[in-house]
Parts: structure tokens; sequence; C-alpha cells
């Protein structure tokens, strides 16, 4: 074997010749290279706020040999980014259903318990609000052991609270138990973002992020479906809670065996522990283990500058564009029983198959984002030639989608009383899937983009604000049609959707005149 180091000297480079028990092809590397710069997208850089070990020398670092090195996720085969990336995106489906699995049953859980409409109702609010509080967790966390074990032990003890939600004695337990079940179950819905950064370059990471909010969507509009199933066929309500426990198990089971670690510093890490055993030089090791790792560095990281962030014109409008998008879709899931059960007077079964017209149009909405990606966004990114990220590209999706949400959102206002045959509304329901699919997926591609080596703390910015407003909006709902009526309600969630449209255009026209002059945007490329 080959061994090559750099000496404390950095004007020289030796060479050594060792003997080692490996059967293997000749191994080299180079201790002190610095690593390809795409495997540290979204913050996977050790950042400056990681204080270094006392004593500590570059001599003996261990590093990423070339570009080709199969220990870098970027050089994993595809069907091993496929799998990764299907997987990930099942625990995060896993998650969100929890969030809508239980709204079919909050009118039996309301008589059982002896509460209001308005109470019940909580426990999808406060899980929306465990997703907000989660990523201030399990972000650092996924900085310090990795991308695996922080996203699925959660995801295992979020199961065991779904359960515990189902053998609830009584509601106060049902709010603290759907509680946590968020709090936890917003560990894949955080980390994911940094794996797709990963194992993906910018050219093919945008089909990828398709895939997982695709995910994000798909959850919410299914559960009900199921939920409404279970309550027609006379079974307790319970068992939307215990099936929801025993998807989640399911999933976290596949991951346990089929999910490889893709943080780029901890395979490292596991790098230079192996070399030492096959070399025999045991002060090889990697920048990771020169650092100390504090909690007000990770502090400032994840809880600081999010917020930092929010205040800054791109983050903050697409944050609130995006969570105000993602609060009206579950004030939109909440709505449906008023405008379909109620109203029409269907079965909760009947009343949920409404929900596949939002799934079509959250269909429709992954093709044209893959669609931008492969036509538009990476033909600009062929013609620029320097590969850099063009966050401009991502948005027309949502500039399209800002007016169909807004179109939706008023059909379904306007149409919902029964003397209007039940298509216009569902039509309605397909436009709202539509535009909030391509606004929602579009943001999240626009910051990874813009933000780059902060793309972490951009997404917990966004994934914090878009859950604080989710959890207000469903409990609003039953209040707010109660005492507007169908149509003012719905028109009031389509006129701010109206007031919103300027921002991807503004973006798509000045968004690169605003990167240039932005404390974390200016790194871009």
């Amino acid at each position: 074997m080959e061994l090559r180091w750099r000496n404390a000297q950095p004007s020289k480079r030796a060479t050594r010749n060792l003997t080692t028990p490996s059967s293997g092809p000749p191994l080299s590397f180079d201790v002190n290279r610095t690593p390809p710069a795409a495997c540290y997208m979204m913050e996977m850089r050790i950042q400056p706020d990681l204080e270094r070990a006392s004593g500590s020398t570059n001599g003996d670092r261990v590093d990423f040999d070339g570009p080709n090195d199969i220990y870098n996720p970027q050089n994993w085969s595809f069907a091993k980014k496929s799998l990764n990336t299907f997987l990930y995106g099942l625990t995060t489906l896993g998650s969100t259903w929890a969030s809508a699995a239980y709204s079919p049953a909050n009118e039996i859980v309301a008589h059982d318990f002896q509460v209001s409409n308005e109470v019940a109702v909580l426990g999808t609010s406060v899980l929306l609000l465990g997703f907000g509080f989660g990523p201030l967790v399990w972000a650092p966390l996924s900085e310090v052991y990795g991308r695996k074990w922080p996203t699925v032990a959660p995801c295992f003890i979020s199961a065991l609270f779904s359960f515990a939600t189902g053998a609830s004695k009584d509601i106060q337990s049902i709010i603290i138990t759907r509680f946590f079940c968020g709090f936890f179950g917003a560990a894949p819905i955080t980390c994911t973002g940094g794996v797709f950064a990963d194992i993906w370059d910018s050219s093919q990471r945008g089909n990828a992020i398709v895939g997982y909010a695709l995910a994000v969507a798909a959850g919410p509009v299914l559960a009900p479906i199921v939920g409404g199933a279970i309550v027609v066929c006379g079974v307790s309500w319970r068992w939307t809670e215990y099936i929801t426990g025993i998807i989640q198990l399911l999933t976290v089971v596949l991951d346990v065996a089929f999910v490889d670690e893709s943080y780029a510093p901890r395979l490292l890490v596991s790098k230079a522990r192996r070399l030492r055993f096959e070399t025999g030089e045991w002060g090889l090791h990697a920048e990771y283990e020169e650092l100390n790792i504090t909690f007000s560095g990770l502090l400032h990281k994840f809880g600081v500058r999010p917020w930092q962030m929010l205040f800054t014109p791109i983050c903050g409008l697409i944050a609130l564009y995006a969570s105000f998008i993602y609060g009206a879709f579950y004030a939109s899931l909440a709505s449906f029983p008023i405008i379909f059960q109620q109203d029409r007077g269907w079965n909760p079964l009947v009343g949920s198959l409404p929900f596949l017209a939002l799934l079509l149009g959250i269909l429709l909405g992954s093709a044209l984002n893959v669609l931008n990606q492969v036509v538009f966004y990476n033909r600009r990114l062929a013609s620029q030639g320097d590969h850099k990220a063009i966050p401009e590209a991502r948005l027309p999706p949502m500039m399209v989608g800002s007016f169909v949400f807004a179109g939706g959102l008023f059909l379904i206002g306007w149409t919902s009383h029964p003397h209007f045959h039940w298509i216009i509304p569902c039509t309605g329901a397909f436009f709202v899937g539509f535009g909030y699919y391509t606004i929602f997926q579009s943001a999240l591609n626009y910051l990874v983009d813009t933000f780059q080596r902060w793309g972490a703390s951009a997404i917990a910015a966004n994934t914090f604000l878009r859950s604080i407003l989710a959890s207000c909006f469903p409990a609003v709902v039953i209040p707010l049609y109660g005492n507007l009526g169908t149509g003012p309600a719905s028109s009031c969630f389509a006129g701010f959707a109206v007031l919103m449209i300027p921002i991807p255009f503004v973006f798509y026209q000045y968004g690169a005149w605003l990167r240039t002059r932005g404390r974390w945007s200016s790194n871009i490329g």
C-alpha cells in the first residue's frame, strides 16, 4: 500500500510505502486535500463555530481521495442513491401521514371525551406545532451524529407516541402524545434535505426534492381517506393511530436495514478509522475528529441563524409564502369535512374521496417541476458552463402555481353549495393541489440553491415558520367557516394568496441582484 501525507511543513510532500495484510488493491490518498465543494452543499462543511481541539495538526488528516473516491456519497451508484432517496421519502410520508390520519375522527373524539370540535381539532394543531420545534433539535444532531440515526431513532419514538395516542383515556393525553408524535416525527422532514445535498449534484437534486416534496404532500392527502374508511366501517377511531404507528414502524425497519449514512464528515471518520487499522499509523484522523463541538456553536447555528435569515428579503418572503401555502393547504384539509360531509351529507368515507382530486393536482404539479428541471433548469445550467446553481430557474413552476392556487381556493369556496355539481369544487381541489405542490417544492429548491452553504439554516427557518402557521390554521377553520360561511371563509385564504402572487415574479427579476448583496447568499456556487 502506498500512503501519501503532507508533513507539518506545507511546502513538502512525502511518500511512504507500507506493507499491510490487506489483499485489496493499493490504496493511496492525500490526507490534506480540500474535498470537493459539491459534498458540502447545505452546510456539509464544518463551520467555524465548532472549535478545534488544542494541539491538533494537519499532518495526518484523511480526506476524500480525488473525485472518484468510493467513500464520497456523490459517487454512489444511481441505484444506491435512488434507494436511499426512496426510503427517506417513505419515512417522511409516515410522519406527514400522522399529521392528517387523526382528522376524520375529530367528531368522534369530541363525542367520546365530551369536548367541543374546536378542542378535538387541537390534536392536529399540536402535532404540526411539534413539526415546528423538532428541527431545532434534529438539525444539529444530524451534524454531530450523521443523517441516519438522528432520523431513524426519533421516528421509532414517534411511532410509540402514535400508539400512545390510540390508547389515550382523555383529551389531555391525546394532545400531549400528538405533540410529541410531531416533535419526533419532524426528524425525517428536517434531515432529508441534507441527505439529498449529500448524494445528488445540482443537476439531479431538483428531481430528488420533487420526490421528497411529493411524500410531504401525499401523506396528508391519503391519510384522511384511510381514516374515513376506518370510521365508516365502525372500527374504533383509535385504529387511525394504530395504523399510523404500524406504518411508521415499517419504515423504521426498512431504514435500519437499507439506509446508508451519507454525511461526509462522519464518513471520513469511518475512513480514518479503517486506515488506522490497515496501516498502523495511529495518527491518521479526519478533520471532524479535531473539533470540539460546543453547545453554544450549535445553538447559534440552528437557533439564532435561522431567525436572522428570516429577516433577509429572500429567505423571509419565500419562507412566508411557502408557510402560508402550507397552512392554507392544511386549512383546506380541515374544511373538506364541512364542505362535503356537513353541507352535502356525504358519509366520512365518500366525503374523503375529494382528497383524491388534491392528490391528482399534486401529481401534475410534480410533473411540471420535473419538466422544469429537465427542460429549463438543466438547459440553462449547461449554457452557463460553470455548473453553478441558478436559483431563479427554479421559480417558473411557482409563478404558474401562484395563480392556480388562488383560483382553486375561490372555486372551492363559491361552488361548495349542494346545488353545484360535486365535480366543480373537486376541480377547485385539483387546482389547490397543483398550486400547493408547485409553490412548496419550488420554494425548497430556491432556498437550497440560493443559500447553499447555509441551506440547512434556511430550510430550518422555513420548516419552523410553516409548521407554526399550519398549526394555527386548522384551529380557526371551524369557527371561521361557521361564522362567515364557506364562500367568504375560503375567499379570506384566497385573498391572501392573491396578495402573495408577485413574490416569485419579483425574485425571478431581481433575485440575482439581491443575492450578491446578501450576507448568506453571496457565496453561491
